[in-house]
């Protein structure tokens, strides 16, 4: 917080942004503390190919949490299908770390997922769209 006026308040985001909120918003709005509560859950999702087994890919994702010192181990993490979703089979990584971890993990194992995805040949679909034409004729060769 950078300071309490009288008809506002002034605070500063994490990027360095001074924002200027209107006391009426503070008490009648909700706050959300990010730190309050010194840890954090760093919330994933990462899709893998309908063709792709769930198993290997949850197996490789536990591995990546387990290496990672700054993911605590209570409370647990959790791996799980989330969606099935258009193009991909949606699995979520929830780990738990200290507030100053939050966005170093949630980075890191971003790209120690892909990394690993990449080196096991789990695929990361892309969206993808079939598109038929109705009343159109297939050409003859």
């Amino acid at each position: 917080m950078e300071g309490i006026q009288i008809f506002h308040t002034q605070l500063v985001t994490g990027d360095n942004k001074l924002v200027i909120v209107p006391n009426a918003s503070i008490t009648s709005g909700n706050i959300i503390n990010y730190s309050a509560r010194g840890i954090r859950r760093v919330d994933l999702t990462f899709g893998i190919s309908y063709g792709d087994d769930i198993g290997t890919a949850k197996a490789e994702l536990n591995e990546i949490i387990a290496a990672d010192a700054r993911i605590l181990k209570d409370p647990a993490p959790v791996i799980a299908v989330a969606a099935l979703a258009d193009s991909s089979v949606n699995l979520i990584v929830r780990p738990w770390v200290n507030v100053d971890d939050y966005w170093p993990v949630y980075w890191d194992v971003t790209e120690a997922v892909k990394l690993r995805f990449d080196q096991k040949r789990i695929t990361i679909p892309y969206p993808q769209r079939v598109v038929h034409t109705l009343g159109a004729k297939a050409s003859e060769s």
